[in-house]
């Protein structure tokens, strides 16, 4: 199994994409806290967590930043409330490794 399978199987499943490009899946704000959910339930790594603001990007956060490991479940859902009261209407999408092992299940 790919990692984009794995996500879009395990993660994205039931879940409605609001905007999709290069950069990756956009979820809106009442989606997202269940892509992270999924995220920490399987030990995903989430490396940052990108918006958009109709359709123009609006900020990105790194794990780097919080100097935490992409693993760490307290920094992205302490970032994703702090950008969720910063401004409404955000879209938000994250950048993820999925580990072999996972993949190989």
């Amino acid at each position: 199994m790919t990692q984009d399978e794995f996500l879009d199987q395990k993660v994205f499943t039931g879940l409605n994409i609001e905007d999709q490009d290069k950069t990756g899946v956009y979820f809106s704000e009442e989606e997202f806290p269940e892509v992270l959910k999924q995220a920490e339930y399987f030990g995903i790594s989430v490396y940052d967590i990108k918006t958009t603001l109709e359709g123009k990007e609006f900020k990105t956060v790194h794990h780097e930043s919080f100097r935490k490991k992409a693993t760490d479940a307290n920094w992205y859902n302490k970032e994703f409330n702090n950008l969720k009261r910063s401004q409404e209407g955000l879209l938000y999408s994250g950048t993820y490794k999925v580990s072999k092992k996972l993949l190989e299940k």
